[in-house]
This record gives structure tokens, C-alpha cells and sequence, in this order.
């Protein structure tokens, strides 16, 4: 089946902070999609007479292509906005009991299918989820995504070191990872992650384990936290005197690899930040949990210093929005906050074509170059009245940063998987 959208295009490829060319805008733009895969895109005046034959829908608004969240947990849409404490107070309060109810399969289901109807409200079309220790947890939302057909990567959590009622052991860590990793492999647009939940909820045998599976399936991500709570930072310390620093923990198990991706990582010295670099390890930036909780803000000037992969995430439940797009602006005033300045460009990039890089599927989803996935979504600049007068008469960069500081879930108009209509605001 061939389609035809009309609409404004925008997409960025690559870091427009180092390849100003990058950045890719259609105003009067065609894309044509064959199969659920972008055929062609160009401007509408040179590509529509090669497809005079193919009906043509016109979108309203700017296309770009769908978010993907780079660190988000489903089990947490719950506790999401749950009062006070920092990092290892909070999970102890609030979402530790949380995730112990993920033991029924039910729970599971239906904490999944709203989850991922959420993320395609709000335009993620992609994500590397943290579901919880529980193997039927990452059954349901697999079962959900594949139902979707949404590009999802997710992993059982590793925890022999967790409370009573959320935690496995080495042995069992390893024989239901493996087991999924048997299940879900290469099954739809699904992908898998091994998943310790952090340093300080893994013995060291089961750490090594880790390193030891990520090493046996080349096929697979690494998932983690890292250096997001000065308190956790003082904790692993404590625990690992002998480890240089947080990330070093991981490094001695053989976890930092070019296949790791860790959470936050908004308090390293540099010499983790150019162990990180070379390896080819990334960081999912977190700037509304980082807030939420008080952990601080991540050094880009720091990151870009070291030349780190970088991804964008929303870290529901301590993140306060799953929507990217104000993301997007609550990571310009993370900038801000450590003296840099984060462009409108940049930011999209984080969370598209950086995200897909960081995760492995660049190569099929972020930038709607042909050849990939036709995953995208339409954005309203008129979709609020404040939206609207600020837009008014806005260029390209203000009118998407004015997007990115001032909307939400509202200014997705539209949601595309495989160039199927998966979410429409018109419709609920």
C-alpha cells in the first residue's frame, strides 16, 4: 500500500551542535510512505508529479518524527506526582510497594495498555521502558506494544538486593531473562534490555551475572541508573571503596559497553565521562525527574566536552510529564541552570534521531529519512490560544521552541506507527 501526506517537514539526523546540515525542513513538503516504510520525501513542487497516481492527504501543522523516550518506567504511572522525598526515600515510599502489585499478571496488562496509549497521546512512538522484577511484567507490556505495533525495548529487572516481594536471585535473574530474551527476540518491533535496576540493588554476584549475559547476547541492551542522587553516589562509594568511581562499579562487571545505556548520570567526574566517550556508552538525559526530586541538572557542556551519546527521557514516575515535547523545554532550563544554552534543534534531536541512536534503531526510526519506519507526528502550533498568539508570527526555531517551553500532550494533533493513524485528538 502506497501513501501520501502534504505538510510542513522537520526532522534532524545528527547533532545539529556539530552538523549545522543536519537539520532537514520541507515547508511545502511530501512524504510518501510504501508499506509502513518512508518511499520518498521532498518538497511537494518536485516529488508530485512521480506520484500523481497516489491520493494525497494535506496535514495541518509541522510533522516531525515520533519521539522516542529514552528512559521511562511504566510500572511508576501510578505514583507519578507522589509528594515528597528524594531518590532512595521515594523509592522506598512510594514505588517499591508500587511495583510489588506487578506480580499479578492483570495489574500488569492494564498498567501497560494505559501506559502505551499515554505515550502515543503525547507522540512516543519508540521507548527502552523499565518494567519491574516481575518476568510477567515484561509478558504484558511486550503483549501490549506487539498489539500496537510500537518499536519497544524493555528487560526484567535485576534486584537480588530488593525488598521483600520485588526481588529474585542469581540464579532466577538469569533463567527468566534468558527465557525472555527466548520469547521476545526479534518478535515484531520489540527489543531487549538487560536490566539491573542500579549498583546498589545487585550483589556483586549478580552483577557479574549481568556482565556475563550482555556478554553472551550481542543482540541486547544494557539499562540502568547512574549518578542521578548525590546521596546514592555517597552509598555506592561506601559500598565499592576499591571502584574509581559510580560508573567504574559497572565497568568492573563489564557492563559499560557500547551497548549501555545509563539514566541521569548528572553527578561524574570526568574521568567516568571519558571512560563513558570511549566505550560508546550513553546517557538518557531526565530533566523533570531530575527536578521532581532534587538530584540537580546534567552538564551538557560537560557531555559535549567528552563527546557522550546522549538520549532524551521522561523517567515517569519521578518525571512529571510523558510528554517529550516538554521535555524537550524543561531540558533547555536544565541547560540554563548550569550556564548552557540548549538550541530548539538540538533539543528535537535529543529526542528523536539522538534517542533512536542511542538505543540501536537509528537506523529504522528518528529522522523519517527514506528507508525508515514511517513513524511520526503531527504538532499543533495554534493548540492553545497562547500557543497560537506566541506562533503567530514565529519563524521555524521560535515556533519549535515556543512548542517545546509551552506544550504538551494537546499540541499532538496526531500519532503515526507505520504510517497508520495511532492517535487522534479529534477523535478520542
Amino acid at each position: 500500500m502506497i501513501q501520501a501526506f502534504r505538510a510542513e517537514i522537520l526532522s534532524i539526523s545528527r547533532d545539529p551542535g556539530t552538523d549545522p546540515e543536519a537539520v532537514r525542513h520541507e515547508p511545502d513538503g511530501l512524504l510518501v510512505i510504501e508499506d509502513g516504510v518512508v518511499a520518498a520525501r521532498g518538497p511537494y513542487a518536485e516529488l508530485s508529479g512521480r506520484y500523481a497516481q497516489v491520493p494525497v492527504e494535506t496535514l495541518p501543522g509541522l510533522v516531525v518524527p515520533g519521539f522516542v523516550d529514552a528512559h521511562v518506567h511504566y510500572p511508576q504511572t501510578d505514583r507519578i506526582a507522589a509528594h515528597g522525598e528524594q531518590l532512595l526515600d521515594w523509592l522506598e515510599r512510594h514505588i517499591f510497594p508500587a511495583e510489588k502489585a506487578f506480580v499479578d499478571k492483570a495489574h500488569a496488562d492494564a498498567v501497560a495498555t494505559f501506559f502505551l496509549d499515554e505515550l502515543l497521546r503525547n507522540g512516543t512512538t519508540s521507548a527502552l521502558v523499565y518494567p519491574t522484577v516481575h518476568a510477567q511484567s515484561v509478558d504484558a507490556l511486550f503483549e501490549a506494544a506487539l498489539h500496537r505495533d510500537m518499536r519497544l525495548i524493555s528487560g526484567k529487572v535485576l534486584m537480588d538486593l530488593g525488598p521483600d516481594g520485588l526481588k529474585d536471585t542469581v540464579a532466577s535473574g538469569r533463567e527468566q531473562s534468558e527465557a525472555l530474551i527466548r520469547r521476545w527476540r526479534s518478535v515484531g518491533r520489540l527489543g531487549y534490555a538487560i536490566t539491573p535496576r542500579f549498583a546498589l540493588a545487585s550483589s556483586d554476584a549478580q552483577l557479574a551475572d549481568a556482565g556475563v549475559l550482555l556478554a553472551e547476547h550481542p543482540d541486547v541492551l544494557m539499562h540502568t541508573h547512574l549518578a542521578e542522587n548525590l546521596r546514592e553516589c555517597g552509598e555506592v562509594a561506601a559500598r565499592f571503596p576499591e571502584a574509581a568511581d559510580y560508573l567504574d562499579v559497572y565497568d568492573r562487571f563489564g557492563l559499560v559497553t557500547n551497548r549501555s545505556i545509563f539514566a541521569h548520570g548528572i553527578h561524574l567526574p570526568d574521568r567516568a565521562c571519558g571512560r563513558l566517550g570511549q566505550s560508546g556508552a550513553g546517557i538518557a538525559v531526565c530533566p523533570s525527574s531530575n527536578l521532581f526530586l532534587g538530584s540537580g541538572c546534567f552538564d551538557f557542556a560537560q557531555a559535549e566536552r567528552h563527546g557522550l551519546r546522549l538520549g532524551l527521557g521522561t523517567d515517569i514516575g519521578a518525571g512529571t510529564t510523558f510528554s517529550l515535547l516538554h521535555t524537550q523545554g524543561l531540558a533547555y532550563q536544565a541547560a540554563q541552570a548550569k550556564g548552557t544554552t540548549l538550541d530548539p534543534f538540538r533539543a528535537l534531536w535529543l529526542a528523536t534521531a539522538g534517542s533512536a541512536d542511542l538505543l540501536h534503531i537509528g537506523d529504522r526510526v528518528g529522522s523519517l529519512e527514506p528507508g525508515q519506519e514511517a513513524d511520526f507526528l503531527v504538532l499543533d502550533p495554534q493548540a492553545t490560544p497562547l500557543l497560537a498568539r506566541r506562533t503567530r508570527h514565529a519563524d521555524l526555531a521560535e515556533r519549535l521552541f515556543a512548542l517545546q517551553v509551552l506544550g504538551d500532550d494537546r499540541a499532538v494533533a496526531r500519532t503515526y506507527l507505520l504510517g497508520r493513524c495511532a492517535w487522534n485528538r479529534d477523535m478520542k
